[in-house]
């Protein structure tokens, strides 16, 4: 017989005491659903395959996961199908957040350690007391106070990644950042394959490209926020962060997957770093992008970093170089403005591939409490970067203003350029790549 104290009703279960994860599982045909789910519970909490002496009752009641949800998709009831050769469940276990302390490291090793190579088995969520919510403390900026910083109160923000990706100098991101600056664009981001690179240190690119956004922001009346890209070994990451901050970084940014969560808690939560910090999610396909096993996309760009601290996060939308489906897109979009008890709310970045004929779509379905991003789009505008930037802002304010971009053609120059060149959302389209 399986031991009761393995289960327990969703109903019954003490919140505070418990991290629960929810897992998308398959078995063969003939799987024992009870027995399938009990076994993940026990071995990542006090058991292995077999009950050991030094496992007294006392230590299995305080310290063993619970079972508190099985549930089969499609429901069977009174028989299985002669053509099926696997069966679908969703179960849910409750972990005991006495096993461990308020971190992420050992909270992977809990929730998705060594069952991640069981076969088809994905982590869906994670539902976290609020003694750990309270903890974690999220983000010092969030949506309200980025908008704050920049002073622009309602509309979506611009982003541009400084392109190409990798062998500029100093003096050339600074040009290239003074362009898009000018242009309207509100935050400029590192792309993510430079960091403190030999030929362009950290601290000599905030240098220099803060230099030129100072003149960019008188010239256009706005303030402008560079995200200079910290990424490297986590026991240089702070080295690395002050030295920026120092040369005058008013925003960090970090490659959080490749880091960990852990570290990018070491910036978020140290007092002295009092500037945004923006998360680039390479890596992530690693682990939400098969349909049987990993750890969901909502999960990985939306509520674990919201959850660590970070103030806006790259997500890849559906039109771009390596497209999210369209409502898994918006999903994890959602999943930085949704409640979250005391944990702020924070921004999703749409990017990869966006364009200004992107701009409709985007607030249309998602609100104006987005980071539209785009590279390619802003320096490869045919009238120059500049123009690249002013196009964005003027799709932006048609949009605000509650006109179609079909209704703002032959208004903007450099709009209708942008839209010779890559089309409108929702008319015939012209391949950015």
């Amino acid at each position: 017989m399986i031991d009761p104290i393995l289960f327990d009703s969703p109903d019954n279960i003490n919140r505070e005491k418990y991290i629960i994860a929810t897992y998308y599982v398959a078995g063969k045909k003939n799987i024992d659903s009870l027995k399938y789910a009990t076994s993940l519970a026990v071995e990542q909490s006090t058991g292995t395959w077999l009950q050991l002496p030094a496992e007294t009752s006392e230590l299995r009641k305080e310290h063993i996961a619970r079972v508190i949800g099985i549930y089969e998709v499609p429901n069977y009831s009174w028989e299985l199908p002669d053509d099926i050769s696997e069966r679908q469940f969703v179960v849910r276990i409750a972990f005991p957040t006495s096993n461990f302390t308020v971190q992420f490291a050992m909270l992977f090793t809990t929730v998705i350690g060594n069952i991640s190579s069981g076969g088809k088995l994905k982590l869906l969520d994670l539902e976290f007391p609020e003694v750990w919510l309270k903890a974690l403390k999220g983000p010092k900026f969030g949506v309200e106070g980025v908008r704050k910083l920049l002073n622009v109160p309602k509309r979506p923000l611009i982003n541009n990644m400084i392109k190409p990706c990798a062998g500029l100098t100093p003096e050339v991101t600074a040009k290239l950042a003074y362009e898009v600056a000018v242009g309207g664009t509100d935050i400029i981001k590192d792309d993510e394959l430079i960091s403190n690179a030999g030929y362009s240190a950290s601290e000599d690119r905030v240098k220099k490209v803060m230099e030129v956004l100072k003149r960019a922001d008188k010239e256009k009346g706005e303030k402008t926020l560079y995200a200079v890209n910290i990424t490297d070994r986590v026991d240089k990451l702070k080295e690395n962060a002050f030295k920026c901050l120092e040369a005058g970084a008013n925003c960090l940014m970090v490659n959080y997957l490749t880091i960990g969560f852990d570290a990018a808690r070491t910036l978020t939560e140290d007092p002295e770093i009092n500037v945004p910090i923006l998360a680039h999610s390479d890596f992530a396909g690693v682990m939400y992008e098969s349909a049987w096993s990993g750890i969901s996309a909502e999960l990985v760009k939306a509520k674990l970093p919201r959850l660590a601290g970070l103030d806006m996060t790259i997500i890849l939308s559906p039109y771009g170089k390596f497209p999210l489906i369209e409502d898994k897109f918006r999903q994890c979009c959602l999943g930085h403005s949704t409640p979250l008890k005391n944990i702020k709310r924070t921004w999703p970045m749409p990017g990869g591939g966006t364009h200004p004929g992107h701009t409709q779509v985007l607030m249309e379905k998602l609100g104006n409490d987005i980071i539209i991003a785009a590279g390619g789009a802003m320096h490869g505008h045919p009238m120059g970067a500049q123009a690249g930037a002013k196009a964005f802002r003027q799709a932006v304010n048609v949009v605000m203003n509650g006109e179609s971009l079909k209704d703002a053609k032959g208004r903007y120059k450099e709009l209708d350029t942008a839209f010779d060149k890559w089309g409108i959302v929702g008319e015939k389209q012209k391949n950015i790549y």
